[in-house]
């Protein structure tokens, strides 16, 4: 069964996608709201909803089984209430338990990377 190809204009948004392409587009979008997310409760809920869409899409026959594979790999790695929780800054792998930053503040300096000292 294929879905009629419809080209959006200026004046809607409306798209049409197949079934698979239209879950990962919002299984995509939830993990990016999810990174910028500054309340945990909202946190929480799209973590359980990209996990519940990750085995949605793992189950598709419509998907190459090695695709599927690593979908529930990433599905399992996300059903893990400690893989929804950014580690502390400057904690790196301690020992220490992991905490979600709280305030927009510790949100962004969570997500730096440091800069290589050589580029080549």
């Amino acid at each position: 069964m294929s879905t009629p190809t419809a080209q959006p204009t200026a004046d809607t948004e409306e798209y049409s996608l197949p079934c698979a392409e239209a879950l990962l587009a919002g299984t995509l979008a939830l993990m990016t709201g999810f990174a910028q997310a500054c309340d945990a409760q909202h946190r929480d809920a799209m973590g359980r909803k990209i996990a519940a869409n990750l085995q949605n899409l793992s189950q598709l026959e419509s998907l190459t089984p090695h695709f599927r594979t690593m979908l529930w790999n990433l599905q399992a790695r996300w059903a893990q209430p400690h893989a929804m929780q950014a580690p502390a800054v400057g904690q790196g792998d301690a020992a220490a338990p992991e905490r979600v930053p709280r305030t927009p503040t510790e949100q962004r300096r969570a997500l730096w990377h440091s800069a290589p000292d050589v580029l080549q």
